[in-house]
Formats: structure tokens, C-alpha cells, sequence
């Protein structure tokens, strides 16, 4: 249902976006999770026609965006990191504007604005002015306004993004019950623990490029069995490099005068020859914390940094 072909976005010399390519398929889930400003939003924006692409293609339900907009922008819904809603209207106004703007009309219009407004949890205050909602209200609204229309693609930057833990879950499962009737949704993320819960397939983005990409198990299958060690205290980088040379199963991901990550084959096993390591390279462990495998720990292991840095 989605289509991305060697896309490319430059501002200048900053390059957003540099030649990624995917596919999202009809009742899954396609995941782009990074850190802030990795492209993420960027590549959102290029598929919902908002940004021009400086290279590649973009097709939506076999409809080139640039070419056949119209066309591309007739099956989607948006849910951008910015609220779309005005904030003077009610909740069922918001509905019928944005209901209306996809060609609803008439009963099924007011149908259809009813239906969300259950769905969302708001029937109760779909007659008031929508600035004196809370912000996890709010968000269910603004997802509301892009599913009113039962698009075929949506499109979710971010969508739980400062929002209360009751409002996260009640929004994740209304994005499992769009997959249910068979959408395409195409989902950005700083979150692990959203991006492993929910998507069926990730993309891993950094700096705009796409540093790994699969199915969770293929994906934990990239990073095998380390586990992420972090180390605070004092340290010699040159000596703790040293001392760590040559031990098997043990990469190096960050290291600076005050913090050690390692990427660790069974870390749990390796404790002990570890510290034994560091108290030869003169280093002062002051912090020890260990992570079991996930899509955090490939991220680490991959650009030697954390994903919400």
C-alpha cells in the first residue's frame, strides 16, 4: 500500500532523508523508530504530499504523490505530532470539518462523526469547545479526525507523544483495531517499547538513513545475544580500550571519561572478567546497569548511542 523508492530530502546541505526505501503492506504494521530528528517525521511528510522530495518516489495504493496527488491523498489519514484542531470548535464539529474535507456528506457524514466519537471516548463531550479538553483528550481526537473517513493508508508521527498513560493505551488500541479492518499503517516512534509491542515490521532510523530493517525476530536476530552494559564512574578511555582488546564477545559501543557502553555476548557470564578489566585499567565504577536484548541494545550496538539521545 505504501511504496518508497530511493527517497532523498535535502535542505541545503543538511541531507533529512537519504535513500530509503520500503514497503508497507495492507493490516500491518510498518514502524520507523529513532531518535529526535533522525527523518522520521520528514519521511511522513513526503509520503502525505506535504514535502517535496529531492529524489526517489513515493507511491500510495499504486499512486505516484507527486504526479497523482489527488489521487495518493484520497486513501490516507494523518496524524501529525502538531494537534490539527481548532481549538474555538467542538469535538463534533472537528469530526464534521475534517469529514467533510474527505467528501462525507449528509447522514453518513454525521453517522460516521458519532461512530468516532464513541470509538475515541469523547461522546460525552463532543458538544464542548475543544481548548478546554485535556491533552490525552485532545490526542484522541486529532486521531479520531484522520479515521473518520476509514483510510485505507495511515500515517501516525508520533501520535502518543506527550500524552497521559490512560489516553497511550486507549490510542494503541484503536491503532490495533485500524490494522484489524485491514489498513496500512505506517508508524514513527522514539519509544521501543511501542515500536516492539505493536509494529509487525521496523525500520531503524538514523541521520536519515536506515541502519537496519525487518521483522522483530529478524531484527533481534542482527543483534544475537548482547546485552548492553553501561558503566559510570571515572575512566581512561585509552586504558579501558586496552584492557578490553581482545575479549571475546565484548564491543565497545561508547566510551568517554565518564560513561562505558558495551555491547556483551551473555553478559551475565562475563561480569566478573569485566570488572576485573576495568580495575586493571584504573577505572572507578561507580554505576552498573545491565540490559537484556532489544531493539534499544541494537540501536546502541549500531551507532553507539542510545535512542532517545
Amino acid at each position: 500500500m505504501i511504496e518508497i523508492e530511493g527517497l532523498e530530502k535535502r535542505y541545503g546541505d543538511l541531507v533529512a532523508v537519504d535513500n530509503i526505501q520500503l514497503r508497507a503492506e495492507p493490516g500491518r504494521i510498518f514502524g520507523l523508530l529513532g531518535p529526535n530528528g533522525a527523518g522520521k517525521s520528514t519521511t511522513i511528510g513526503c509520503v502525505s504530499g506535504l514535502i517535496t522530495p529531492s529524489a526517489g518516489r513515493v507511491r500510495v495504493l499504486g499512486h505516484d504523490v507527486a504526479s497523482d496527488g489527488r489521487a495518493a491523498r484520497a486513501s490516507l489519514g494523518v496524524v501529525p505530532q502538531e494537534l490539527a484542531l481548532y481549538e474555538d470548535l467542538s469535538a463534533r464539529e472537528n469530526l464534521a470539518f475534517w469529514a467533510s474535507a474527505y467528501g462525507l456528506r449528509g447522514p453518513e457524514r454525521a453517522r460516521r462523526v458519532t461512530e468516532v466519537l464513541e470509538s475515541m471516548g469523547l461522546a460525552d463531550r463532543a458538544k464542548e469547545p475543544i481548548k478546554k479538553f485535556s491533552g490525552g483528550m485532545k490526542r484522541r481526537l486529532n486521531f479520531g479526525c484522520a479515521v473518520v473517513h476509514r483510510p485505507k493508508v495511515l500515517l501516525l508521527d508520533e501520535p502518543t507523544v506527550g500524552v497521559d498513560p490512560q489516553s497511550r493505551v486507549r490510542i494503541l488500541d484503536l491503532v490495533r483495531e485500524q490494522v484489524e479492518a485491514g489498513t496500512c499503517v505506517l508508524y514513527t516512534t522514539h519509544y521501543m517499547e511501542e515500536a516492539e509491542t505493536l509494529c509487525d515490521e521496523l525500520a531503524i532510523i538514523d541521520h536519515g538513513r536506515i541502519i537496519a530493517q525487518g521483522t522483530l525476530p529478524e531484527l533481534r536476530g542482527i543483534l544475537g545475544e548482547m546485552d548492553v552494559l553501561r558503566l559510570g564512574g571515572r575512566f581512561d578511555p585509552d586504558a579501558v580500550r586496552t584492557a578490553l582488546v581482545g575479549m571475546a564477545g565484548v564491543e565497545i559501543a561508547a566510551l568517554d571519561e565518564e560513561n562505558v557502553r558495551l555491547a556483551v555476548e551473555a553478559a551475565s557470564t562475563k561480569l566478573p572478567a569485566l570488572f576485573a578489566a576495568m580495575a586493571q585499567a584504573g577505572a572507578e565504577v561507580r554505576e552498573t546497569t545491565l540490559t537484556q536484548p532489544n531493539l534499544e541494545s541494537l540501536f546502541i550496538k549500531l551507532t553507539g548511542k542510545e535512542l532517545r539521545e
